[in-house]
């Protein structure tokens, strides 16, 4: 079974890749984008058992499929866009959570002081950057963006902070994908709100779907050797 839903994961994720550079039937895509995260938590929940199992990071991919399809109708209505922001708003609170749950209290290798401070400073540089590049072109959704900005700045900064809590691929994977998310959403609000990015479809879906998958198989291989 996880070996099928991570084929109809991938399946599902080239499809959208494919559909954002050339036409593609209008039902492919609607069919194809939101097996995207279904298929993961399916590959999650299938790799898992029950007492492991995290509830919090299954209300994180609920929340992304959520957005995923909210996004889909973003063109018909604006608040079809701000459902969508509201709903990743949400998955990215519990993917901080599922962070936390997926560390170790305790670490003669986790981040201190100056350390924790000196790495966190381009995170929160790259973010802020963004939004005070955004700021004057966000009309009335400055106040929507700037809370999202942050929401996703600290959970890249909770995923960086596992450093030296978990196995090293599981915090590679996790803090590869957090990036990657944060990628994903930078180009598209860069597509959105400032100038058009070439090829911008498929740029935001592989940093996307490459993130989800990183970030759902690192906290899988917590504790993994």
């Amino acid at each position: 079974m996880k070996k099928i839903m991570l084929i109809v994961f991938l399946l599902s994720g080239a499809t959208v890749l494919v559909a954002s550079v050339w036409d593609m039937p209008a039902w492919l895509h609607l069919v194809a984008k939101p097996m995207i995260v279904a298929s993961l938590a399916m590959y999650y929940v299938s790799g898992t058992d029950r007492e492991s199992r995290s509830r919090v990071l299954m209300a994180a991919l609920f929340f992304s499929w959520l957005g995923d399809v909210l996004l889909m109708f973003e063109d018909q209505a604006t608040y079809y866009f701000m459902l969508g922001l509201g709903a990743f708003l949400a998955a990215h609170l519990f993917y901080i959570f599922a962070y936390k749950q997926s560390r170790h209290d305790e670490s003669a290798n986790a981040l201190l002081g100056v350390q924790r401070v000196r790495l966190a400073f381009p995170v929160i540089l790259a973010g802020s950057g963004l939004v005070i590049v955004l700021y004057p072109v966000l009309g009335d959704l400055k106040f929507p963006v700037v809370i999202y900005a942050c929401a996703i700045v600290v959970m890249v900064l909770t995923a960086l902070f596992r450093f030296g809590r978990t196995t090293p691929v599981s915090f590679w994977m996790v803090f590869g994908g957090a990036v990657l998310f944060m990628t994903s959403d930078a180009i598209l609000a860069i597509n959105k709100f400032l100038s058009p990015v070439a090829f911008a479809g498929w740029w935001i879906m592989i940093t996307y779907v490459t993130a989800q998958f990183f970030i759902v198989e690192g906290l899988m291989r917590h504790d993994r050797s």
